[in-house]
């Protein structure tokens, strides 16, 4: 990966203080239950992020909220920014501590239609399903099969669990490999260190090209993935890259991957420095 090929094009170094540039990140917010049996509910309250002293800091706390005990923070640049390839480059310190599940991660960009006006809302503003029945389910608009998850994609440009404080995940995921499969993604892999990622601040960097991606972790290669040999009709199933995706940075607490959560070492504080962007000159 040669930097001389590249021009930043969206960057936040968080000089400033208060919450994120509302011109950049958009907040997911509520405290019902998110994927993965995780255990937060996700606020923008300042108790939860906030910008001081050049961070943006994401700080999970034991909180009731709702049924979720624990509240945490979820960004994204849905909607403000989204990229088709390019050079990704955040400066992070991850939380320790058991049952954390930080996350650097991207999504497609697609415009979500209306929720029609006939369906209830919670308090949060959400649609309220809980009460739905066959005859509304089946009025209720689609989402047509290529943009549900795992056929959509998935981009992980890093992940960190505190039950395993020296390693990192680096993933992609699509509708032939993902996490459910049977069998093994080869598109998934993990890494232990010599050093404990919660301790300092690392540079984590993902390449994103029509042929490949490949993640670093301070300038050096971790994981490269290459474009899988499938017939033209197969691709989208197996490599659904090649398509607009936005930035996301949240902790989960709990959940499938975090695990079992240790109250006594709560709060987790996820630091992220600075997130650069690049595309081709």
């Amino acid at each position: 990966m040669n930097l001389n090929d590249y021009k930043l094009v969206w960057a936040d170094d968080f000089d400033y203080e208060g919450q994120p540039d509302s011109e950049k990140w958009s907040y997911e917010v509520g405290n019902f239950q998110w994927p993965n049996n995780e255990l937060q509910a996700y606020t923008d309250r300042t108790g939860n992020i906030f910008v001081k002293d050049g961070k943006l800091t994401i700080r999970s706390v034991k909180e009731q909220d709702g049924e979720r005990e624990y509240t945490s923070a979820k960004i994204n640049t849905r909607g403000k920014a989204s990229w088709q390839y390019g050079y990704f480059d955040i400066r992070a310190k991850f939380p320790g501590g058991t049952g954390s599940w930080p996350a650097i991660w991207m999504m497609p960009y697609k415009e979500k239609p209306p929720i029609p006006d006939w369906v209830p809302k919670r308090e949060d503003g959400r649609p309220d399903f809980d009460n739905f029945t066959k005859e509304d389910w089946e009025r209720f608009p689609k989402t047509p099969p290529e943009d549900r998850w795992p056929e959509c994609g998935e981009i992980d440009i890093v992940e960190h669990i505190g039950r395993r404080p020296n390693l990192l995940l680096f993933s992609l995921h699509s509708g032939m490999f993902n996490h459910r499969m049977s069998e093994p993604n080869p598109f998934s892999n993990h890494k232990e260190y010599d050093f404990i990622p919660p301790d300092e601040f690392h540079n984590y960097s993902m390449e994103w090209t029509p042929d490949y991606f490949e993640f670093f972790v301070d300038g050096k290669t971790q994981f490269k993935y290459e474009r899988p040999d499938v017939p033209n009709d197969q691709m989208h199933h197996a490599w659904p890259f090649d398509k607009p995706y936005f930035l996301i940075m949240n902790t989960a607490v709990g959940g499938g991957l975090g695990g079992p959560v240790d109250d006594s070492q709560l709060p987790y504080v996820f630091e992220i420095e600075y997130v650069h962007v690049y595309q081709k000159k």
